[in-house]
């Protein structure tokens, strides 16, 4: 099944819901409304009690080359303001839907684009693959990709990054951390669907709790996290789906998740 909008494809492959970013002639920049379009995209997805995993892409020879830049030419501050208001919310938005959501990025991703795969939960890049923050050589300072980007890379990758605006290839992104993986081009749709199905065969309940505790505690101090994550815990054992995943594992037999 597949459906289009001006500049989002959506596709499903069993569990796996496909978001792709389709303005591939524009790089797949992230107009005011593309961002809405991606926003509205990710909500009603996430609202899909069928969908146990989110991949995101984009057509052509961009992930996505960051904001539109002609939207950014000579606007008074309220255009501004609703602009990155909008991007701010998209990332959140990755972040509060109860699936993962994988970047699959083909090639380049800089700017705002960096930032979306820095804020997507797990990212498969190709071998061709290129990152960058370049706002610093246009006078635009990549301040808000510089929040997700310094939470997945750390602060000195993060600041070489930001304040030099050079690349770094596939393979420096996932050393950094960037990335989780990095494939051959041909196989990266196999690849990231592959990871997308390993997520899937898990209970979407609780891949939900487990990725909203994830983000609840990452900026916690320890005891506090610790004191957090054990009564989600408490939570999660009472729950049917670790009654049935536990029968099953002690039963020798696979789960049977409820929906």
């Amino acid at each position: 099944m597949e459906a289009t909008t001006s500049g989002i494809t959506r596709e499903r492959d069993g569990a796996i819901a496909i978001l792709s970013l389709n303005r591939p002639e524009k790089r797949n920049a992230l107009s005011l409304q593309i961002m809405r379009e991606l926003n509205d995209a990710l909500a009603e997805t996430g609202g899909d009690p069928t969908v146990r995993a989110i991949v995101l892409r984009g057509e052509g020879p961009a992930f996505s080359a960051g904001h539109d830049l002609r939207e950014l030419s000579e606007r008074d501050a309220e255009a501004y303001r609703t602009i990155f208001e909008e991007c701010v919310g998209l990332m959140a938005r990755i972040v509060s839907v109860p699936q993962p959501v994988i970047a699959e990025v083909a090639r380049v991703a800089t700017a705002a684009g960096c930032q979306l795969v820095a804020a997507c939960d797990l990212a498969v890049a190709s071998s061709e693959a290129t990152f960058a923050t370049p706002g610093v050589r246009i006078g635009l300072f990549c301040s808000t990709p510089m929040v997700a980007l310094s939470r997945a890379v750390g602060r000195k990758r993060a600041m070489e990054m930001l304040l030099t605006g050079e690349n770094i290839d596939a393979q420096t992104a996932l050393a950094w951390g960037l990335v989780n993986r990095v494939v051959p081009p041909e196989r990266l749709r196999e690849e990231t669907l592959a990871l997308a199905r390993r997520i899937a065969g898990s209970s979407r309940n609780i891949v939900g709790i487990g990725k909203a505790a994830f983000y609840a505690q990452i900026d916690l101090d320890t005891d506090a996290a610790y004191d957090y994550t054990k009564e989600v815990m408490i939570e999660n054992a009472q729950r049917d789906d670790a009654r049935e995943g536990i029968a099953a594992f002690l039963e020798r037999r696979p789960p049977v998740w409820p929906e």
